[in-house]
């Protein structure tokens, strides 16, 4: 009956993290267990006196050992015997030596400094749990700065996983959303960023070894979780290291320095040209995308010309690039190009377009929306 009607107010429980914090913080709260005992029983023990001794009820016993034992000092509740306030006084003393024994123990929680930092992660691992198709982000370095901002723009989530131990000062700096201080390559990271539940994955370390590191222990994490495999992307700064990323997994491989020659070429060939991709498609103020599609096998569109698609008509995108299967690029085809088998296309529209080009491609018969166009 419950489950019916939590389905019907469309009730849900918060989703719990898959790495419990709670036997660490059940460690550092042990020590406080001596002293809520010593309460429970120096209450239970001064009601049962008071109402042994003056013989009145429960409830004006209880208050009488709670004003008296925290030495609040309300005065008696009722005109009290001189065994009565013998025995307020062993209250008074022993309330003095229990609030000695609790200061010393909050001091010593205190030193430790653990409580408190666990408590913090353990709200930030409720609040990542909630997270789905999200993207981590192994280690902090100034890629990753720039990263976030551009994520945040496009309301894309995503949690910073590195061993920096000022992480927190770090996150707040930056405006990370969400983080977690450990080695990102470790099972413990994986589990704390909820990596089961990403979409994919952004490592962008300095050092090469960690990025061969965390793209191997992502690949072999996937394959224990049974799952579709992940979005993995790196940086590299040699030519061999992007082509060893690659071959151990990485969807796409970046090189910085590659990318900013090519960029600054370009602009010394002509330094009025502008930079379409930063312009339009990188832009939040626009709604263009570009994408690559690669045209499956048994699509209608094999063997045809490519004005047959008729996509600038019903998906109001433009194909700005064929590959084919030899590797040769043609830049702005004409209708009368046809569409060889492992071509890739090169697509650009609105993202709704794009959905809609890639259900038109990928039918194994003709569309009927081609007949009315």
């Amino acid at each position: 009956m419950l489950k019916k009607i939590q389905k019907l107010l469309h009730w849900e429980t918060s989703p719990k993290p898959e790495y419990d914090l709670s036997p660490q913080i059940y460690e550092e709260l042990k020590p406080f267990r001596l002293p809520i005992i010593v309460v429970i029983l120096i209450f239970l023990f001064g009601t049962l006196g008071y109402i042994w001794i003056d013989k009145v009820d429960v409830f004006t016993a209880f208050y009488q050992t709670g004003i008296t034992f925290t030495t609040v000092g309300y005065g008696e509740m009722y005109q009290m015997s001189d065994n009565g306030k013998l025995f307020s006084i062993v209250l008074i003393v022993a309330g003095f030596a229990f609030f000695s024994l609790a200061v010393g123990v909050l001091i010593e929680v205190i030193q430790k400094g653990r409580l408190l930092p666990l408590l913090k992660e353990r709200r930030m691992l409720y609040k990542i749990a909630r997270l789905k198709k999200h993207f981590v982000i192994a280690y902090h370095t100034q890629f990753t700065v720039e990263l976030a901002n551009e994520l945040r723009k496009a309301h894309i989530p995503f949690v910073v996983v590195s061993p920096d131990e000022n992480l927190e000062e770090i996150a707040k700096e930056y405006r990370y959303p969400f983080y977690i201080q450990a080695e990102p390559h470790t099972d413990l990271a994986m589990k704390k960023s909820h990596l089961s539940s990403a979409k994919g994955l952004i490592t962008l370390s300095k050092n090469i070894a960690d990025n061969i590191a965390m793209i191997s222990s992502v690949r072999l994490f996937e394959k224990e979780l049974e799952r579709i495999p992940y979005y993995i992307m790196s940086i590299a700064d040699k030519n061999t290291d992007v082509e060893k990323l690659q071959k151990l997994g990485a969807n796409e491989v970046l090189n910085p320095n590659k990318l900013m020659a090519q960029r600054a070429t370009a602009i010394a060939k002509d330094h009025k040209i502008k930079n379409l991709l930063e312009e339009f498609l990188y832009s939040k103020e626009t709604n263009l995308n570009l994408e690559e599609f690669r045209v499956p096998k048994k699509s209608w569109i094999l063997f045809k010309k490519l004005k047959e698609s008729h996509l600038r008509d019903l998906t109001n995108c433009s194909v700005v690039g064929i590959k084919n299967k030899n590797g040769k690029f043609t830049p702005m085809p004409t209708g009368e190009v046809m569409i060889e088998p492992d071509s890739v296309l090169f697509i650009m529209g609105t993202k709704e377009g794009l959905k809609m080009t890639r259900k038109l491609l990928r039918a194994s018969n003709k569309p009927k929306e081609t007949q009315y166009v």
